[in-house]
């Protein structure tokens, strides 16, 4: 049998509103219909967030807790659908969407870049996306910070595509091996992702000099500028 390609052209071609086209006064909020809505009508593919809770429900929000976006003290994976569906983000009149709603707006529109988020049960999270996506016909792709996401989707999905975000992870409180292991992205070798997505603010470095050299499709996160969106086009 020979193995179908997968096309990252995609990729390579749109520019991804990163969680939407959300606004700076914050009167869309990021994840949200409202933000994803913008990005369509102004042509841009779409990055969003997907969390699970305890019940696995998919949802499209950042956060592992719900106190910046919600103000609501509450952990997501101590929380149903049910428990939060009322919630609004921060202070607007946008709830908090299932991952199902966002595909239902999108509907193949726009291609959809997908961030499984490396927080609580990962299988759960993997099963409760690829469930949603079952039936969904437009281009998307999926990746995540954790390698653990990345094998799952290979072991269970091998034919989506899927990609592993990286940086220095300078900020986070971590191992310096942890670190070292998550920037130089050692898992890759038995995750196999098809693309990388490495922070900006950490280009150029020798593990992407590495990967181009192999042919790996390489994109980053997040150009907040024109300047930076050149940078980042012409590495």
């Amino acid at each position: 049998m020979v193995k179908k390609m997968k096309d990252l052209t995609f990729l390579k071609t749109q520019l991804f509103a990163h969680r939407g086209l959300h606004s700076k006064d914050l009167s869309i909020p990021e994840n949200s219909i409202a933000a994803f809505k913008a990005a369509m009508t102004q042509g841009f593919a779409i990055e969003l967030d997907v969390n699970v809770t305890k019940d696995g429900v998919a949802l499209s929000f950042h956060d592992n807790h719900l106190k910046r976006l919600c103000n609501d003290a509450r952990m997501l994976s101590d929380v149903t659908y049910e428990d939060i569906k009322y919630l609004k983000l921060l202070e607007s009149n946008e709830s908090i969407p299932t991952f199902k709603e966002v595909l239902t707006l999108v509907s193949g529109k726009v291609p959809l870049l997908i961030e499984l988020k490396p927080h609580g049960d990962i299988p759960l999270l993997c099963q409760s996306v690829m469930h949603d996506l079952k039936d969904y016909n437009g281009q998307y792709a999926l990746f995540s910070f954790h390698p653990k996401a990345l094998h799952w989707l290979k072991k269970h999905h091998p034919d989506v595509i899927r990609g592993q975000i990286s940086e220095y992870f300078k900020d986070q409180k971590m191992s310096k091996l942890s670190k070292y292991l998550m920037r130089s992205m050692f898992f890759n070798r038995f995750t196999r992702p098809d693309f990388v997505s490495y922070g900006i603010k950490d280009l150029p470095n020798k593990y992407l000099d590495r990967l181009k050299k192999k042919g790996m499709t390489i994109i980053s996160y997040a150009a907040k500028s024109q300047e930076e969106l050149d940078f980042v086009r012409s590495y």
